[in-house]
């Protein structure tokens, strides 16, 4: 049986920043992945986009570093990400949403975010020919950006093999052995890896993976359709989140990619639990009439393609960051919300420095948000 100082369960958006972080710490890491590659799960189905907007400590403090990895990727690794400080925004079209919106900015630059409101003719500006009918302004946080899921999976794992990291993919984890409370091994369809520590980044399948190691993880997939377009020369700046509801959908969000393409996405109303990747019919026209409405400027726009993932999803909307109660060399990194490829970078530093016992209080203060002992009653208030 081969040894490893940590194994890290799962290859996708926040298992393989999670391996990229300890072996930058020298660690001897093992990656297990039951599928053929790196971000081969729900990271390839994320629309790219990342942002520090949130609405607590947590979240924000973990993606203002991930906004500071990827945007730096390029000058310091080589590597084109696909990087673009696009930025995001929040139009609001009534006073309710906005005078929540700007309630949530006095929470935000609290936390030293860069946001600002913009009018309604400032706006139009950032997104011309935005419809206008009603438009009280919008939030604007310049910072935020996006970048290529798929690029930034294949640069971290191989920048992470480069430091001496270890993948082995096509391997389905099976079981966990334990010495008393500690898990010391790790057996998949295919063999039995020893370990002195054991991260939990498998996405889907985190309850599964919790089970296996004496806990009860609150985390179960629901299923969410995006969209690509044909490449147009560019034509407006920020990602656009419409919060207001629809039939059977809540909010929807689209953007412009570095390539010129429009990635766009909905969030069903009620939410549509399982983990069927079959793209429906429902999609399109559902997400199509709603953005031409708010932008008619998409209208003559071809689709090239359209994809289903999941988002793992707690039930108060904040990630599963922590070490197991029951298996103290245990840390799970699971119920990102949707969210896993904006706090991967960030998330897999934390998890480095949990590894090593070398947490900061700002580090402390996020575990606290992302308890997983916390008693899941709240919600978050900025989606």
């Amino acid at each position: 049986m081969k040894n490893y100082d940590v194994i890290v369960v799962g290859a996708g958006s926040v298992g393989v920043p999670s391996a990229m972080a300890l072996a930058e710490k020298k660690l001897k890491v093992l990656v297990l992945e039951e599928l053929p590659s790196p971000g081969q799960g729900n990271n390839k189905k994320a629309i790219g986009g990342i942002r520090a907007t949130h609405s607590d400590f947590g979240k924000i403090h973990v993606c203002q570093r991930s906004i500071e990895i990827f945007s730096t990727w390029e000058e310091k690794h080589g590597d084109d990400l696909g990087w673009l400080s696009n930025g995001y925004s929040y139009p609001a079209y009534d006073e309710k949403d906005e005078k929540k919106l700007k309630d949530l900015m006095d929470i935000q630059r609290s936390f030293g975010l860069d946001i600002r409101w913009v009018s309604a003719d400032d706006y139009s500006e950032l997104v011309p020919g935005i419809t206008g009918d009603g438009l009280r302004g919008a939030t604007y946080s310049p910072g935020d950006g996006s970048a290529s899921p798929l690029k930034a999976a294949n640069a971290f794992s191989f920048r992470a093999r480069s430091l001496g990291a270890e993948f082995r993919f096509n391997e389905k984890v099976t079981g966990l052995l334990f010495d008393e409370s500690h898990v010391v091994a790790v057996s998949t369809d295919n063999g039995v890896y020893g370990c002195g520590s054991l991260v939990n980044a498998s996405g889907n399948r985190a309850a599964e993976i919790g089970k296996m190691a004496r806990m009860d993880l609150p985390v179960k997939p629901d299923m969410h359709e995006g969209g690509i377009t044909e490449p147009v020369k560019r034509f407006f700046g920020p990602m656009v989140v419409d919060m207001r509801p629809g039939p059977l959908s809540a909010n929807y969000y689209f953007y412009q990619n570095k390539e010129g393409q429009v990635v766009f996405c909905i969030t069903p109303e009620p939410q549509l639990w399982g983990t069927d990747n079959d793209s429906t019919s429902v999609f399109f026209p559902q997400v199509s009439r709603r953005m031409v409405e708010l932008y008619p400027r998409l209208a003559n726009l071809r689709v090239r393609r359209a994809w289903r993932g999941q988002y793992p999803m707690t039930p108060d909307g904040f990630p599963i960051l922590g070490t197991g109660r029951e298996v103290p060399n245990l840390i799970h990194a699971v119920g990102m919300c949707g969210q896993g490829f904006m706090l991967g970078p960030g998330v897999g530093e934390l998890v480095s420095r949990m590894v090593t016992g070398e947490t900061t209080p700002d580090d402390r203060k996020v575990l606290e948000d992302f308890d997983p002992y916390r008693d899941f009653s709240g919600t978050e208030a900025f989606k």
